[in-house]
């Protein structure tokens, strides 16, 4: 892979590098990010973060709230595949809102520095409260080379989160692992109460599981007539291949 740009900051190394059309973004050595304008449907793990917005029609997808932004490849997926009206991305490091920009080629979104804690308990006061149609929690930072969530999905975080969402929207959430995921607050028996529909998502070869949280139903068979072909579970020739199971 070629070396694009690089920056030392502090304790942090940022890399972007390239590999054929393919963009990369590392930090401290850890992979962040990876985007290809001319064949975004690879079957990559961002992908995964992506698929479930299919349980649901384009055009209820409206408003998105990333948390974690990296370099912008869910944001540029979103853009090319769902068109919302509105995108806010949500990062604490400036460095990667630079390259989501300059390397990522991200437009067109509300691209915010800040702790995601307090973006989000200012927007539960503020008319964004009930309002996102889409929520990612893809809250991970580093430690000795090792990617981890940067916040605890605790029950009062969830709820928070749950403040945030339009009555029939969804959360789709990262965990480093399966059992970090049965141990958030999207667990909790007062949560659980609240959610008619929860999945998790996996790809092989990767130990992180992904939450998906609604108070509305999900319905593989939604995702599977609305799901670009590259990525969609009903394709036995798809790219992806997730592993979607159904949390009781």
């Amino acid at each position: 892979m070629a070396l694009v740009w690089s920056k030392q900051a502090g304790d942090s190394l940022y890399e972007v590098r390239s590999h054929g059309a393919t963009i990369r973004l590392y930090t401290n050595g850890v992979f962040h990010s990876q985007w290809n304008a001319r064949d975004p449907l690879k079957g990559s793990f961002w992908e995964l973060l992506f698929l479930p917005v299919f349980f649901r029609p384009a055009e209820r997808v409206r408003r998105v709230l990333i948390l974690g932004v990296g370099g912008g490849a869910l944001i540029r997926l979103l853009q090319r595949f769902v068109e919302p009206e509105q995108i806010v991305g949500v990062d604490i490091d400036r460095h990667h809102l630079t390259v989501a920009r300059r390397y990522f080629g991200v437009r067109g979104a509300e691209l915010v520095c800040a702790d995601a804690r307090e973006y989000v308990a200012q927007a539960a006061e503020s008319d964004f409260a009930g309002q996102f149609d889409l929520i990612v929690d893809d809250l991970f930072g580093h430690t000795a080379g090792v990617a981890e969530r940067a916040i605890s999905a605790d029950p009062e975080w969830c709820r928070s989160l749950l403040a945030l969402l339009s009555p029939g929207g969804l959360v789709v959430s990262n965990f480093g692992s399966r059992q970090e995921l049965a141990e958030s607050g999207w667990r909790s028996a007062r949560l659980r109460g609240q959610l008619q529909g929860a999945w998790r998502a996996e790809l092989p070869g990767y130990e992180n599981s992904i939450g998906i949280f609604s108070r509305d139903k999900l319905q593989r068979k939604a995702l599977a007539a609305q799901a670009p072909l590259a990525i969609n579970p009903a394709n036995p020739s798809r790219r992806l291949c997730a592993r979607l199971t159904r949390l009781r």
